[in-house]
This record gives structure tokens, sequence and C-alpha cells, in this order.
């Protein structure tokens, strides 16, 4: 039987990122894009091109790293913005410009205030100058969920007439059922017939994005996006690895339809990108969750026993799990076995990066009897993170002693000069901070903290994220530090966010008031 290739358009880096806290910086996101690229997805939109100078900086250098996937960066359907799509992109083997307009009424009534005739105008416009950047583009009929068919068909013809290959219908606010995405796509599909692919993006605010791209993919879509661990702004979209393995598993239903995906880089890609944005996906979450495989009853821990297909229809291996190889490495392992190891956790390093972090695994390996897979993969990102350090900690001394008041030193280099002060808090935590504050400066305001073990044992590593503004006119700044002391990770995170915000504090001011408008 012939089978149908579906597009996997990956969108992690750009609609993932719009995640509460999951910003990254340029190096998190190329070895997201080169993980992304083993994994197998086709087009990989690398980001907002015209958001600000650091998007544009991380587009452009994951075009030049990545030479199997296509790469991508969204623009609306402004000429400023399609212009930085398409110079980000230019040194890409595969590239693509992905821009995109308002179609339903609401939208064009209230957020653009536009008529129909010049939302065509407008799209073909951009559609025509993005193709003198690439032959490869696509659009997008934003909230094409809530958009007249008839509305959607004309504009539609309009755009393939100026050169979009790709037409893309998101439901934009995740308000659809999987029988009316199903209705919309046919039709549509139908409509374009061989002129055009037809692609959805579909969120998940109804928990409905996996069964609607599913639903799309049976009524003629051949693409379809989605994120890794379903990140994305609001409830998120549709879960490449979710998708991937339905078509996969289901092939009763669809085995008209095959994808480019390896799934066993599953796994891999998840915890990746888990680590490196500290959001992790939910225990319970399909396919890649920690419980994912997990069996507590006793009639399914029986069963399994006997023969494991009784309870388990994807085997751990399939996604890249190996449940019996959890543990690795140790302090007199080699740089060859390092690097190896790397490469298997979805991590590319060389040169000074990889004599950098082959040194703290060392020092790591030291202090910590049992080294897993998640202590290697929290090193690196760790390391990653904290690419630019215009303050970097030193030391820090703790006191609290019972029915005193917390206090904490601690010593800070700037500057190639080091700093040392004092202060008390309410707690150890907050007196660790306000010091940070004393000795920069910068006053900062905690919004979010968060503790997790990055593996198991007494010993295990700590990995703090927190969540600090600096600036309450400018976004929020992320911070991880990695410690096996919980205080001195927290004081690392603190820094950690301190220095993301000096290193974006330029690039802010020049970020586009409204670049916000998503797909």
């Amino acid at each position: 039987m012939q089978q149908e290739i579906i597009k996997i358009f990956d969108t992690t880096l750009r609609d993932g990122e719009q995640s509460p806290g999951a910003s990254m910086n340029t190096e998190e996101k190329i070895q997201i894009a080169v993980q992304l690229e083993r994994l197998g997805v086709d087009i990989i939109e690398a980001g907002f091109a015209a958001a600000s100078p650091g998007d544009f900086d991380a587009i452009s250098k994951i075009a030049q790293r990545v030479t199997h996937s296509t790469v991508c960066s969204l623009a609306r359907a402004i000429d400023s913005d399609v212009k930085a799509a398409g110079e980000a992109i230019r040194q890409a083997k595969l590239k693509r410009v992905h821009t995109f307009i308002a179609t339903s009424p609401i939208h064009m009534e209230h957020k653009l205030k536009m008529t129909p005739d010049e939302v065509i105008k407008r799209a073909v416009r951009a559609v025509q100058y993005a193709r003198t950047f690439a032959d490869d583009v696509e659009f997008s009929c934003e909230d094409a969920g809530r958009s007249d068919i008839v509305f959607l068909k004309e504009i539609t013809d309009a755009v393939i007439e100026a050169g979009a290959g790709t037409i893309n219908l998101p439901d934009t606010v995740g308000f659809r059922l999987p029988f009316e995405i199903g209705r919309m796509v046919k039709e549509m599909s139908d409509y374009t017939k061989d002129r055009a692919i037809i692609s959805v993006h579909n969120h998940n605010d109804l928990g409905l994005g996996v069964a609607n791209s599913l639903e799309s993919i049976i009524n003629g879509a051949r693409q379809v996006e989605c994120t890794i661990n379903g990140l994305g702004e609001r409830a998120g979209n549709a879960a490449l690895e979710e998708i991937v393995m339905a078509l996969k598993i289901r092939s009763d239903i669809f085995g008209a339809f095959k994808t480019n995906i390896n799934t066993k880089e599953i796994y891999p890609s998840s915890r990746l990108i888990a680590t490196i944005t500290g959001i992790e996906p939910q225990p319970n979450k399909a396919i890649v969750g920690k419980n994912a495989f997990a069996h507590e009853s006793g009639i399914h821990q029986d069963g399994m026993l006997k023969n494991k297909s009784t309870y388990e229809i994807i085997r751990p291996e399939d996604i890249g799990l190996d449940l019996e190889d959890t543990l690795v490495l140790g302090k007199h392992s080699g740089r060859a076995a390092f690097k190896d190891k790397l490469s298997k956790l979805g991590f590319t390093l060389g040169g000074e990066e990889l004599e950098s972090a082959f040194e703290r695994f060392k020092e790591l390996a030291d202090k910590k009897k049992e080294i897993y897979d998640d202590d290697i993969r929290a090193l690196i990102t760790s390391q990653m993170t904290n690419i630019k350090k215009a303050y970097e900690l030193v030391a820090m001394q703790l006191m609290d002693s019972t029915g005193g008041v917390p206090s904490a030193a601690v010593t800070i280099r700037h500057d190639d000069h080091e700093i040392t002060d004092a202060g008390i808090g309410d707690g150890t935590i907050d007196a660790v901070f306000k010091t940070i504050d004393r000795i920069t400066g910068y006053q900062g305001r905690l919004l979010d903290y968060r503790v997790k073990s990055v593996s198991q044992g007494k010993d295990a590593l700590a990995n703090v994220t927190v969540k600090v503004t600096f600036n309450d006119n400018e976004p929020a700044m992320i911070g991880h530090g990695l410690s096996l002391d919980t205080m001195l990770a927290s004081a690392r995170a603190y820094i950690g966010a301190l220095n993301s915000y000096l290193s974006m504090e330029g690039m802010l001011k020049f970020r586009h008031t409204d670049s916000t408008e998503t797909i």
C-alpha cells in the first residue's frame, strides 16, 4: 500500500516558547533545533525574526546549523516582518517563510480594523514579498476555526496565485470540536486539490488539540503543526509525540499515512526540552510522562509479568526510553564515553564547551556516587543557561541559628572584581536574594520559586527555577540553578535570572509592542 507522508511542522521554538516561563537563550535553541533534526522533524519553526534581535540571531544561527530539516521563520503580513524572516533564514539549506493574517470576522473588525478586501490585499503582498526570499512560502489564516468558509476559499485562491505552497488553517483559540475541524479541512482540501498542502495548527484549550489534528489528517491535511510536550501559550498546542505515536500504533486506522519521525528520539527530545525550559510534562502525560509506563495496580502488574501486551500498547524502547539503562558513567569515565552519552541525550558539544562540561561532570562524580541521565541533562543545560555571566557567584555562607535572624554572606565576581556583603531576611532564601540585590544594585521581585530533585537518592542534585522581574515594564526572567546544596542552587538561579535580564536588556528595548500576535 502506497503511504502518504504527513509533514511534521514543529513550532516548539516559536509557539512553544510562548509558554509562561519557557524562554530560551540562543545556545539552548540551537541544541533543541539539532535534536529536532535528529528526531526527523520536516519543518522547524525556529522563531519570530521580527520580535527581537535575539530571536533574529537565534534563527540565523539555527539556519546555519540545520541541514536536513527546513528552517522556518514566522512573519506577520507586514513588509518589515517578512524581510526580517527572509534575512534570518537566508543561509538555511532548506528554508521557508511563514506569513499570516487574521481572517475571522471578529479579528478583522476588532483587531485589524480592516475590510476583507484589505486583508486579501495585505496577504497577497506578504506572500509575493516572501517569495523573493524563499521558494517555500506558507500562509496562515489566523483564527481559521472561526472564519467564514467562503472567505477562506477566496483568500486561499489569492495567496496560492501569489505563490503560497502551504495553506495553514489554525484553530487559534482551541474552540472547535473534531467533527467541525474535519468538516472545514475536508472542504478546503477538496477545494484546493493539488494546488497547495493543507496544514492545521490546533491549540489545546478544550483538550482537543491532538484529536483535532488526527481528524484533520483523515480529512485531507498533509501537514500538522505541533510542539514537543504540547508546549505553547495558554493550554498549549497539539503534542507532537501523541500525534506521531497515534499514527504509528493505530495503523489499522491510519495505515495510509506515515511520518518521517524517528520515534526512538521522542523521549530524548522531551527530556531535553523539559530540562531546558524547566517545564516538566505532567506525570500522567501521554507517551512521555513519568507515569506513562508505570503499573501500580496489582491486576495490571500481574498481567504485565505474564505478557506486557496485556496493558502496554507502546513499548518504552519505541520512544527511546530504556528502563534498564538509567545509570550512567562514573568518576573513572573518559571523554569519549562522556561525549557519546551526550550525543545519545541529544546534546552536541565540542571544543571548549565539551571540555568545560567534562570538568563539571568529573567534579560532580567526585561528590555523587551514582550519576543518572537526568543529572547529565541538568548539568549541560545549566552550562548553556549561563553562557554570559555579568555576575558570578564565588562563595556563600548562611547563618540561621535557632531563634536567630536568618542571614547570608555572599561573594560575587563582577568585572574581575570580587564583592562581598551580608544581609538579613525573613528567611534564608530571602536573606540570600536581598544580599545579591545589595551587591549588584538591581532589585529583583520574585514571582515564582521551584525546587525539584533531578534524579533520586539523598545526594540528588537540586534544580532550582526562579522567575524574577527586574523591571515591571519588561518580561520576567527565568533563572536555573543546579547544585547538591539547595541554597547554593537558589543563589545561582537568582543570579542566572539577573544575567539573563542584563543580556536581554538592550534587546527588550527594540521588541515590537504588538509582536506577540500568534496563530
